[in-house]
């Protein structure tokens, strides 16, 4: 199958750099946003996203007439929806997935089908969501055929293929993995693969389009219970005094056994987000990834009772303070390291939480972007010299290069929530960890 010109519905995280991808191999890429700013910001050869590498390919891309942006969609050959998926709270559920992203872009690219167009959804969506988009085409184009009405001889194709890549890298990945695509007949499946092989190096591997929707799930949900076994293993070695860190590494030599890292919570819109796609499709039998999402999202306020009692440590030791003259500084507001995303990022919250609940000033080190967001009005945006000088308590939440830089004997004199092992994690219990005044 040819394909002229391609269409990306969604120009965020995934989508502009897939976009940007495409275009690197010189074929005409329409990109399609709601943000005018975003949309404007493109054409410009810029990027209003921060991933390395992929400023220099939008930049070529825009330069040498490939990559377009717009608000409103113009006929393709193919359309890649790549939209949010979030919840919204319905009849008393707080994750029921919100489709009506996919629904809106479904409805925005509708008029300009034609005969013999390829439609994929890249956005993770629970199991039936592509179905769900052939519907909402169908319903706007009666004149066209679907799978599910013509199957192999419609004249729509239909797909889903989930993206698999990790911020910090997506540009690589998203030529390096194997994709998983879910056609909703083989030759559906076929398209979906003729245009994935222009940029992927990996192997394109198909199957329906409800396989590779659970496909997606699955992956991180098997992540998120790791991650919750390490997070609940590190609340309840610091209840028995045990350095969780060396414990980890200890148990680790087995052959057989890989623990992750604890940390304080999961973000970031894949981990923390699919795995309520499967509990909200199958409440009674999701009951182990529910309960690691309920483990999962339960560390940060874990995180805040410790801060807290470290602030009463402090006055405990300093009694001519009161609670309002304590500083606290909060390294990292990212869901991961060295980006800037911070969508669904357990740090974030934490830090929105300490703001609303200590008196005290509160500093907040996060290197990588330039302003706070408006849930943090009032707090400073410090680099990390200001709050190892001024903060009484330093809380780290993120591990960030700079981070892992900085030497004990800056910390001196200072109380320590070290949520992810940089500097209390080679001590062989959490008390032996006692900074030494300067």
């Amino acid at each position: 199958m040819e394909f002229t010109t391609i269409s990306v519905v969604g120009l965020g995280y995934i989508g502009l750099p897939t976009a940007a991808v495409i275009a690197s191999r010189r074929k005409r890429v329409i990109g399609v946003d709601i943000s005018q700013q975003a949309v404007d910001t493109i054409n410009r050869g810029d990027i209003h996203i921060v991933e390395p590498e992929l400023d220099m390919l939008v930049h070529a891309a825009v330069k040498e007439g490939y990559l377009e942006a717009t608000t409103s969609p113009e006929p393709a050959d193919a359309f890649l929806i790549a939209v949010p998926t979030p919840f919204k709270r319905e009849e008393g559920k707080e994750h029921v997935p919100d489709l009506s992203y996919i629904r809106a872009a479904s409805l925005s690219i509708a008029p300009v089908l034609k005969q013999g167009d390829l439609v994929i959804l890249e956005s993770t969506s629970p199991v039936g969501a592509t179905e769900q988009m052939e519907a909402w085409l169908a319903e706007a184009r009666p004149d066209l055929s679907f799978p599910s009405q013509e199957g192999e001889a419609s004249d729509i194709r239909v797909a889903h293929c989930p993206e698999r890549v990790l911020p910090g890298h997506v540009v690589r990945e998203l030529v390096e993995n194997d994709r998983v695509i879910g056609g909703m007949t083989s030759r559906c499946s076929e398209a979906a693969c003729a245009l994935y092989e222009l940029f992927v190096h990996g192997e394109c591997i198909t199957t329906t389009a409800r396989t590779a929707e659970m496909a997606k799930l699955t992956e991180n949900s098997f992540r998120d219970v790791n991650i919750a076994f390490a997070n609940e293993l590190s609340i309840i070695c610091d209840k028995l005094d045990i350095n969780v860190w060396e414990l980890i590494r200890l148990a680790n030599r087995h052959p057989r056994v890989n623990i992750l890292q604890p940390g304080p919570g999961v973000g970031g819109h894949c981990i923390a987000v699919d795995p309520w796609f499967i509990v909200s499709e199958t409440p009674d039998q999701a009951r182990l990834i529910r309960t690691a999402r309920d483990v999962n999202d339960g560390k940060p306020e874990w995180v805040i009772d410790k801060v807290n009692q470290a602030v009463g440590e402090f006055l405990a030791q300093h009694p001519e303070k009161t609670a309002g003259e304590v500083s606290v500084a909060c390294l990292g507001l990212a869901f991961k390291p060295d980006i800037d995303d911070l969508r669904e990022s357990p740090a974030l919250a934490i830090t929105q939480a300490l703001k609303a609940r200590l008196p005290g000033k509160l500093l907040v080190v996060e290197p990588n972007i330039e302003s706070l967001p408006s849930s943090l009005e009032g707090a400073c945006l410090a680099g990390i010299d200001e709050a190892l000088a001024e903060a009484d308590i330093i809380v780290l939440l993120v591990d960030h290069k700079a981070f892992k830089k900085v030497g004990h004997e800056r910390l001196a004199g200072r109380h320590l929530v070290d949520t992810r092992g940089v500097w209390t994690g080679q001590v062989r219990r959490r008390s032996d960890f006692q900074v030494p005044r300067g």
